[in-house]
């Protein structure tokens, strides 16, 4: 068999010498930082280190381009391997200055650096001499290391030095061939993807591991910063200077009395998201005329809340809304941003330090828009994807498109959930209606077709509902269970009185609970998706203000009457029981009256002066404390 040529060998020992120093890296890092991993055991820790090679090999991959193109040129005189060894060190020369300063910088953002440079690089360098002097010693450890890295850098024996200095025929045994070409260009792109999975590795994938925090240990600095390049960072907003000002301004409220006696047996909570069950598509809100039947009628049996608002319009928004109550109040998605390492406090966590057993189940590949990587963030325990069900990709439930038929998973669902220690904590977000809306085979023509795509799959997904209450209903733990049920946000649209922006978000939110009455609550408040995890906690009378975010409110708390809050066509809206407060892309804050999901084309010509101040000054408050927070890592301080 035949030896690697030695420009693969050459190239392979200079890559793990590399792997080697951010091994090291890492352990300064550690060393550094040890306290914020205080809470994770040494077996996790170590999971950390291990996971972190992934991070080290894309990221090394992606800074180390240039060199391994070069590394490719069948050149072995001494001038050019000293050549391509200067290439070697400047380039990542790069990679440990960012490393080493986040040993630092962590301390302060509380993430791995991103592009700030590219934001704040006139800062750093107006500050840069007093930052050296202050952070000298931080030239130590590079110094060091950039020192190592030339001494152990391998380069060619004398000999093979000598003999292809110039091209001969011996060329062919110390060059890379086609094959080997070939092969390390695979390589570098499997290595940059990070592995053969359906997204390509995302510094949120880090995340996954409990507790979350390691994520942070598992990444590299090198990855995290270039990862970020070309991504627009938030503009600072600037509507208040003084922090009390902006608090007072933001209205946000504090959980209330607790509604549960500690010392009770503590609930379950199973949270359904629903893909595109928007409010049109039910009966229950168009007198009747819907597609939900059996929704309907469970409505009518716990609190259904009328006047209820989705944060976003798109499937990956309204998880981070649902789960840790951060509405989509930027153009991108928070599970896909530089962002995505911030400190965020999921109902996952939260519950988890109660003593609940957390998960979440989507019948989609594992990957798909990130759930499973913002489940870890959230803090939840456990993810289930089309992997863990049986079968997967091939089982006769998969829908051809985007996964398990809501019908066979939910009634998997249930059976995960009766193995499942209690008290948990579950969320299930359904998928088959979404586009392309199959229903399976045995289903055909048996629901109504109405006069969109979408209302025969809904009437599936009522269905499948059905069934899943049914089988639960036998279920232990099913009397002591509140379940949640929401839409991700709306869909397409016939009925005209939806055809609007604020019909456009539009959808139902139904707490239902079957062995016990719940509290008293006012079903015409304003609610929203980010309402989710403070009412839960104020359910179970769990207190987590200093780790709320302060955008929604528990729906059983009588001192307010609610609120949403979305982002739409670049202005932020505001919706309040009165009226709906719009602040435009140039600060212009306009009102309108509120109707339930309708607002009208144009503005009040002549609103009440002291609304336009005060819910002005509410939206800007919950915009700069979302994009300031957001940008500088301090939504809890």
């Amino acid at each position: 068999m035949r030896m690697p040529s030695l420009a693969l060998r050459l190239l392979l020992r200079r890559f793990s010498l590399l792997l080697g120093l951010y091994l090291l890296l890492r352990l300064g890092f550690y060393a550094a930082n040890h306290t914020v991993f205080q809470e994770a055991s040494g077996g996790q820790v170590l999971w950390a280190f291990w996971h972190g090679f992934r991070f080290d090999i894309s990221g090394l991959l992606l800074l180390n381009l240039p060199f391994m193109v070069l590394s490719l040129v069948p050149a072995f005189g001494r001038a050019w391997q000293r050549f391509l060894r200067g290439v070697y060190l400047v380039i990542n020369s790069i990679g440990l200055a960012l490393n080493i300063i986040d040993t630092e910088y962590f301390k302060f953002i509380g993430r791995r650096t991103s592009n700030e440079l590219s934001t704040i690089g006139s800062d750093v360098q107006r500050q840069a001499v007093q930052l050296l002097g202050h952070y000298w010693y931080l030239l130590i450890p590079f110094i060091g290391l950039m020192v190592l890295l030339g001494y152990l850098y391998p380069m060619p024996s004398g000999q093979a030095t000598a003999q292809l200095a110039f091209p001969t025929t011996r060329l062919r045994r110390f060059g890379l061939g086609a094959l080997e070409v070939a092969l390390v260009a695979f390589g570098v792109v499997l290595g940059i993807r990070g592995g053969l999975q359906l997204k390509p590795l995302r510094t949120g994938h880090a995340f996954v591991q409990q507790p979350a925090v390691l994520g942070h240990l598992a990444l590299n600095s090198t990855f995290t910063f270039l990862k970020s390049l070309g991504y627009q960072t938030a503009e600072h907003k600037h509507y208040f200077t003084s922090p009390a000002d902006l608090r007072r301004a933001l209205a946000a409220s504090h959980l209330p009395v607790q509604l549960i006696k500690r010392g009770a047996p503590p609930d379950n909570v199973v949270v359904l998201l629903l893909e595109s069950f928007a409010s049109e598509y039910t009966g229950i809100e168009n007198g009747g005329k819907g597609y939900t039947p059996f929704f309907d009628s469970l409505a009518t049996k716990g609190l259904f809340f009328r006047e209820h608002y989705a944060n976003g319009r798109r499937s990956i928004e309204a998880l981070p809304a649902a789960l840790a109550g951060l509405p989509s109040l930027m153009e991108g998605p928070f599970i896909t941003s530089n962002y995505q390492t911030d400190e965020l406090h999921g109902l996952g966590e939260l519950l988890g330090r109660q003593g609940y057993t957390t998960s979440m189940f989507h019948g989609a590949q594992n990957g798909t828009m990130g759930f499973n990587t913002f489940a870890g963030i959230a803090g939840i325990q456990r993810y289930y994807g089309l992997e863990e069900y049986p079968g997967g990709a091939g089982s006769p439930d998969y829908d051809g498109h985007w996964g398990i038929f809501d019908e066979p998973y939910l009634q998997h669902f249930n059976q995960q959930l009766s193995k499942q220690k209690e008290p948990f904590f579950s969320t299930l977000f359904t998928l088959s209606s979404h586009e392309p809306f199959t229903v399976p085979a045995k289903y055909t023509g048996r629901f109504p077709a109405g006069d969109l795509p979408i209302h025969a799959t809904i009437g599936y997904t009522d269905h499948a509902l059905r069934q899943f209450f049914k089988a639960a209903s036998r279920q232990p733990w099913y009397q002591h269970t509140l379940f949640i049920l929401l839409a991700d946000h709306t869909s397409q649209t016939s009925r005209p009185g939806y055809q609007n922006d604020l019909g456009n978000y539009k959808t139902p939110l139904l707490l239902f609970h079957p062995g016990r009455t719940l509290p008293a609550a006012d079903v015409h408040r304003i609610t929203q998706q980010a309402d989710v995890p403070a009412t839960v906690l104020d359910y179970l009378g769990f207190n987590a203000d200093n780790q709320l975010l302060p955008f929604g409110y528990s729906v059983f708390d009588k001192d307010n009457s609610g609120r949403a809050i979305y982002l739409s066509g670049g202005s932020y809206f505001l919706v309040h029981r009165d009226f709906v407060t719009e602040l435009t892309v140039d600060n212009k804050v306009l009102l309108f009256p509120y109707q339930t999901h309708f607002i009208p084309a144009e503005p009040l010509p002549h609103p009440d002066p002291r609304k336009v101040q005060q819910y002005g000054d509410e939206l800007k408050a919950c915009v700069q404390f979302f994009v300031n927070g957001l940008a500088d890592n301090q939504l809890y301080k």
